[in-house]
């Protein structure tokens, strides 16, 4: 079975708040299997004021940080969590990311995850980012479940 999450769904669902929220929709969710995201790219972005005059591209940080939220959501959502204020989903690592394609404004960032093994509380996925049917990113990230040191 398949889940969708509009934006209010997706603010219950992360902890993630404006400027650093990218996540705008769920278009598929399976739990344990993958999901379809979606960020739509617009020029009011905080980052495209330096990132650069003039020539505006999405920083490649920010469309990792795109697929890892995107990771964190069919994580909580797998496990069958919330984040709180006792716990969150932590990106602990990258491997063989590779960008191949801007982002612009305009553009919407369409974010595929889909786990590939969750050993020892260590979650690892195949993200990629695309821009239409174009991979614009695609890497290997790892994120864990953590309680928040003090909780």
């Amino acid at each position: 079975m398949s889940i969708a999450l509009d934006i209010h769904g997706v603010l219950k669902a992360l902890p993630h708040r404006y400027p650093l929220l990218l996540v705008d929709r769920v278009t598929e969710l399976v739990l344990n299997e993958k999901i379809v995201a979606l960020k739509n790219v617009t020029m009011n972005e905080p980052f495209f004021q330096g990132h650069f005059p003039g020539y505006p591209v999405m920083p490649g940080v920010m469309i990792l940080e795109a697929l890892a939220q995107s990771a964190a959501l069919l994580a909580f959502e797998s496990l069958g969590i919330k984040p709180d204020d006792n716990a969150v989903v932590l990106f602990v690592g990258i491997d063989g990311a590779r960008f191949k394609k801007q982002v612009t404004p305009g553009d919407q960032l369409r974010m595929v995850v889909v786990p590939t093994r969750n050993k020892g509380g260590i979650w690892k996925f195949d993200a990629k980012a695309y821009v239409d049917d174009q991979i614009a990113c695609e890497a290997e990230l790892m994120c864990t479940y953590r309680k928040r040191e003090g909780a």
